[in-house]
């Protein structure tokens, strides 16, 4: 199973969420793509089994991911302070992949019904879903 994470700026949920992936030790491939460097770096510390920077590996990757995590600003045009490109989130968007989007209520994007949780409350909750996804 391919699993996709995006993330950007310095790359902390992405990253946790990749280490949280490892700890799991559930059976996909890790691929970490960051809006930016330090995000990428911070993925690919963390433990990802590939990485990639920019607008064309979000898009590439997107198009054949069985899954796509990240925060849920990757479908949003000009979100993560504007480092997601109109592409990036047309790419994520129209993706066959299962979206496992983090709601962080940040750049003016705010989900109604979540619960207010820790960053790693969300994290854990994203990879008790893949692993659902994974073992079924």
């Amino acid at each position: 199973m391919k699993v996709l994470v995006i993330d950007g700026q310095g790359g902390k949920l992405g990253a946790l969420v990749v280490e949280s992936i490892i700890r799991e030790k559930l059976d996909c491939e890790l691929y970490a793509v960051g809006t930016n460097v330090l995000a990428t770096s911070a993925m690919l510390k963390a433990g990802a089994d590939n990485g990639a920077t920019g607008e064309n590996p979000v898009k590439v990757l997107s198009a054949d991911a069985d899954v796509i995590i990240g925060p849920i600003g990757i479908i949003a045009a000009d979100s993560l302070l504007g480092e997601v490109t109109p592409l990036m989130a047309t790419s994520v968007g129209s993706s066959k992949a299962v979206k496992l989007l983090i709601p962080v209520s940040h750049c003016n994007n705010k989900v109604i019904g979540v619960r207010n949780l820790s960053m790693n409350d969300m994290v854990k909750e994203t990879v008790e879903t893949l692993k659902n996804i994974v073992l079924e």
